[in-house]
């Protein structure tokens, strides 16, 4: 939703917008957009697996379903342009629009080119990238592609690392590393950094996100465990369900992130320039985060340790190294920011103003 929500709030600092957003009921986005004051209608929407599964059958009813409650509201609503940011909750609306004649353009957040994506490609009409390189993974098409970034949150722009410290009760000089496992956490990770303390914070200090109670029971585990510790150590460690306003001044405190490697994170690492250690999710549709942890590694500005090869001990090695070599971690983050073009947001807002004033076909 990051994305979305970011070039809306472009286009409504340059002037009066009417927006409609089209989501799934009972959702993230119904309670975001809700937050943030802006229409909301629901629609059906299914997922194809790339598995065999009985929900494939069942999903593929409600893609026809979806199609025609879209039409129907963009019938109503008669919007200059349409914006789908990926997911499976984007093809209805986007094949609803290509019978109705109004633009529409698609962005791609991850590395390569998702697969709800390719079923909305026929009916765009502009794409967007996030990656340069990720032309390599798109089909062969004569829309117009262009390579905007993703857009992150402003506010993360803005963080202050002594206000960090301040926050999580850390010294504002040692370094500090932040794990973090994606909203809803990712024990793999929770489990192997949970081994190397508190040896670790002999070093370091660390901010651990480890998903909320219902997701994994760690955070309960890791808190009773550091309550053992002496006192010196446990104020070298903070750790959280999840982190909210917090993080953009986590951000900028942060020397060293260790992490998943979902379109949002890579996108944030990027354009913070952060240097990054990446245990992508293993088992996603196209192996999409070990692509997007790729982009970065290539560059220079990650090292990806795949799940199966995640021990106490390699990440500890991989962590010692990179804890000794502070001019190691300053290259990284300045190569993590060529992965990322700057304005994302003022890109795609222009492509959006631009899909307006273009000539439609009669």
């Amino acid at each position: 939703m990051t994305p979305a929500l970011a070039t809306l709030a472009v286009l409504r600092a340059r002037g009066p917008l009417e927006t409609l957003w089209l989501g799934t009921a009972d959702s993230v986005e119904e309670r975001l957009t809700a937050e943030h004051g802006i229409p909301f209608r629901a629609i059906q929407a299914g997922k194809l697996r790339r598995y065999l599964s009985l929900a494939n059958l069942i999903d593929a009813g409600r893609i026809p379903l979806g199609v025609l409650q879209s039409a129907a509201a963009l019938r109503r609503f008669r919007p200059d342009v349409v914006f789908s940011t990926g997911g499976f909750v984007g093809v209805p609306p986007v094949v609803a629009a290509a019978p109705l004649r109004l633009p529409t353009l698609i962005h791609e957040q991850t590395a390569q080119f998702g697969l709800a994506n390719r079923l909305s490609l026929p009916f765009a009409t502009t794409v967007a990238l996030t990656y340069e390189a990720s032309r390599a993974f798109l089909p062969r098409t004569r829309r117009r592609v262009v390579v905007t970034g993703n857009p992150v949150r402003a506010d993360l722009r803005r963080g202050d690392a002594a206000e960090g410290a301040r926050l999580f009760g850390l010294d504002p000089v040692r370094p500090t590393i932040y794990v973090t496992g994606g909203a809803r956490g990712a024990h793999a990770i929770n489990a192997t950094v949970g081994a190397l303390l508190p040896g670790l914070l002999d070093r370091c200090q660390v901010v651990h996100s480890c998903g909320p109670r219902e997701a994994n029971g760690d955070f309960d585990a890791l808190t009773a465990r550091a309550a053992a510790w002496p006192a010196d150590l446990r104020a070298r460690y903070a750790v959280r369900e999840f982190i909210g306003a917090e993080l953009p001044h986590l951000y900028a405190l942060a020397a060293l992130v260790v992490g998943r490697a979902g379109a949002g994170t890579v996108a944030e690492l990027a354009t913070l320039g952060k240097p990054a250690i990446l245990i992508p999710l293993p088992g996603t549709g196209g192996d999409e985060q070990t692509k997007n942890a790729r982009m970065l590694a290539d560059a220079g500005a990650a090292i990806v340790i795949p799940e199966r090869d995640l021990t106490p001990a390699t990440l500890a090695a991989t962590l010692d190294r990179l804890l000794g070599a502070p001019d190691e971690l300053a290259r990284m983050g300045t190569a993590a920011r060529t992965q990322a073009p700057p304005d994302a947001a003022e890109h795609l807002a222009d492509e959006l103003v631009r899909l307006v004033r273009r000539p439609r076909k009669p």
